[in-house]
């Protein structure tokens, strides 16, 4: 029996990259109309930048060696829509912990202002510390509060520390506050640690022992094993409430920490 094999000729081919420039042509256009939309454009992205990934998977697979302008089209709309390759982060941050600032400032603040809260978050810390640039608490609230918005944990406990402060922004017990609760349900150790001072100092208005002792507890067990420091005030804070309480309160600061989930 003969076989026969079905093969792309080149006609098919030129057929296939016309509907994958008019694809382009459209995601471009839901780009353009997203930068109009700043309070859907976070939405909007991913679901436009899902069509561009398989837009390039099929230049790749179609087109071979022949796809370079599309190719080009599509990384160009990529950009646009807030993608970012995972090893510019990578080295931004790499050069960071490495103590080389201003590499890690000029990789990662192209990305920051492209949206990446990853790098927002670090372009936040060399403002906040003053690390290959002038120290700017107002500019690093900025970032942080960037990089917050978008879900970003740490960031958003840095804001808190920051309103608690009064750094860069009005010093504010509730926003601070606010922001502590934010990374602590996304089970931030610090936050959590601080939101349980918040509650035992009364910053509220009112002292609060058992969620303080949820929050202390809860921390206590989230720092890293290396990190006996904060671990130890963690138990020290808590272990302090519970002298202030009554066995009923604690059990139900226990089973308050015991029954807590991550957001």
């Amino acid at each position: 029996m003969a076989w026969h094999f079905l093969q792309f000729g080149a006609r098919k081919d030129r057929a296939e990259a016309a509907a994958l420039q008019e694809r382009i042509k459209k995601l471009q256009a839901e780009l353009d109309n997203c930068q109009g939309l700043a309070g859907r454009r976070m939405h909007l992205r991913y679901a436009v930048a899902a069509g561009v990934a398989a837009v390039v998977l099929a230049l790749g697979f179609v087109l071979g060696n022949n796809s370079a302008p599309l190719k080009q089209a599509a990384a160009d709309a990529a950009q646009g829509l807030g993608f970012v390759a995972v090893e510019d982060i990578d080295a931004g941050n790499a050069a960071y912990q490495k103590g080389n600032y201003a590499a890690s400032m000029r990789l990662l603040r192209p990305l920051a202002e492209q949206g990446d809260a990853r790098a927002q978050s670090t372009v936040a810390l060399m403002y906040y510390h003053g690390r290959g640039v002038r120290q700017d608490d107002p500019e690093a609230a900025k970032w942080f509060r960037l990089a917050a918005d978008q879900g970003d944990a740490p960031s958003q406990f840095n804001l808190g520390v920051m309103y608690g402060e009064g750094q860069g922004v009005p010093q504010d017990n509730a926003q601070a506050a606010e922001w502590y609760r934010l990374a602590a349900d996304h089970n931030h150790a610090q936050a959590q640690y601080n939101l349980g001072l918040w509650y035992a100092q009364g910053e509220g208005g009112s002292q609060d022992y058992v969620s303080a002792h949820m929050w202390f507890n809860l921390a206590a067990s989230r720092f890293p094993a290396s990190d006996t420091r904060n671990r130890s005030l963690a138990v020290k804070n808590r272990d302090v409430m519970a002298g202030k309480m009554s066995s009923e309160q604690v059990a139900e600061a226990q089973k308050l920490a015991r029954e807590w989930k991550p957001k």
